[in-house]
């Protein structure tokens, strides 16, 4: 009976370690090991070196830009015997981070390899003439987020124009969406509301990596350029950036973690209004509130949606920048419960139409332009979204009226999806 007893509890003890060991595998942040996983950086680097030999290169990368062991994709290219790297382009913020935020600096010298550094951020998006006398190939490189309003992939559809006006080829070196690519949300842009923050008719979360993206811009949108997107090995569509053995860089200052990135999508439409979107905290995009709001109340009506996936807190916080700079601002913080029930495109909107119906004479949308469109309606990809809050129109009815062109754009998207 003792040894009876004795292989009970062993079988017990090694079910339930068993147990414990699929339930910690279920964890969304658990980094899987992918031994055979490589950027396209990576694949590159070894593997077609001869797409850039004999030719003078030009690297359009940010700090974003490094290997999977954090090296900086500048001073590899710079340090091969095969690559000889003539210029460098940068976005917002510069090639190495350096820039402040919205500052723009139209040219200067990288001083660790003494190359020219031009400023595709400001005055010109596009790279020039002049910028290109040196560059026979162009090569991008630079994490993008998932979100089409996220500004570095029309400054790689931009590049792809110059290069295919140049007559020379473009490659892009291809990186995950750290939101993962299954899933796709929000309206498709209009393009009468065609802007920085949304140049082409793409969903708001598109669920596509830059280098899908290029493919579907130049051959859907007209650029034509002469394109070669370098794939990622081991990725896999349902993958999340803490899915993947590759370390969080930050893509901007206000985008310091994965959980920023999941909520993105629909809590920058924030941007769009008087409230603030936590900017000068350490919690950008998470953080919602003004001075006028009351945290419970928002937090008890936003729960009271039901929305998936998601739970809201009332939270108090002052930022040092941006909107409501130095003033106590009352809201909430966005807690995601379940990133994959999580709709985050519906919970930004369903966050910008409680905020209006509970504080309509102190909520405002950012001042329309000249041609009646308000930075919202940039945001979102319309003008109709913002119209229907402002008439009272329900969520529910809100967000299926965007299902039907997204559904039709899911189609159009699934020929230039590289990965299963």
């Amino acid at each position: 009976m003792k040894r009876l007893a004795a292989i009970l509890a062993l079988m017990i003890a090694f079910s339930c370690l068993a147990v414990v060991h699929a339930a910690r595998g279920n964890q969304p942040h658990e980094k899987q090991k992918h031994h055979s996983f490589q950027l396209g950086a990576d694949v590159l680097l070894k593997d077609k070196v001869h797409l850039l030999k004999g030719k003078r290169v030009g690297l359009i990368t940010n700090p974003t830009g490094v290997d999977q062991s954090l090296n900086s994709i500048v001073d590899r290219f710079a340090r091969n015997p095969d690559i000889h790297l003539t210029a460098l382009f940068g976005p917002e913020h510069g090639v190495r981070g350096s820039a402040d935020a919205g500052a723009y600096v139209p040219f200067y010298t990288d001083s660790k390899t003494g190359l020219p550094v031009y400023s595709l951020y400001g005055e010109t998006k596009k790279p020039t003439p002049e910028m290109l006398k040196d560059v026979d190939v162009l090569v991008f490189d630079i994490q993008d987020v998932g979100a089409r309003f996220y500004t570095y992939i029309y400054t790689m559809a931009y590049a792809m124009e110059a290069a295919k006006e140049k007559g020379i080829p473009f490659i892009v070196l291809d990186r995950p969406n750290p939101i993962g690519g299954t899933k796709v949300e929000g309206p498709v842009l209009d393009p009468a509301y065609s802007s920085f923050v949304g140049m082409y008719p793409i969903a708001l979360r598109h669920g596509m990596t830059a280098g899908e993206l290029a493919k579907y811009f130049n051959k859907e949108c007209g650029i034509g350029a002469g394109l070669t997107v370098v794939p990622m090995k081991g990725w896999h569509r349902d993958m999340y950036a803490d899915g993947t053995p590759l370390q969080w860089v930050m893509p901007s200052p206000n985008m310091p973690t994965l959980d920023t990135a999941i909520v993105y999508p629909g809590a920058a439409l924030i941007e769009g209004t008087n409230i603030s979107e936590g900017r000068g905290t350490t919690r950008p995009f998470e953080l919602i509130g003004a001075p006028f709001i009351d945290g419970d109340l928002l937090a008890e009506k936003l729960n009271a949606l039901g929305l998936p996936g998601v739970r809201f807190r009332s939270a108090s916080f002052t930022p040092t920048t941006s909107k409501w700079a130095g003033k106590l601002a009352n809201g909430i913080q966005i807690h995601v419960t379940d990133r994959n029930a999580y709709q985050s495109v519906e919970t930004g909107v369903a966050m910008v139409k409680t905020i209006h119906d509970l504080y309509p004479g102190q909520f405002a949308f950012r001042a329309e332009d000249k041609n009646g469109i308000s930075y919202f309606d940039q945001l979102i990809g319309n003008g109709w979204v913002r119209q229907d809050i402002n008439r009272g129109t329900s969520l529910k009815t809100i967000a299926q009226k965007w299902q039907r062109d997204l559904g039709a754009w899911k189609k159009k998207r699934e020929k230039y999806l590289m990965y299963d």
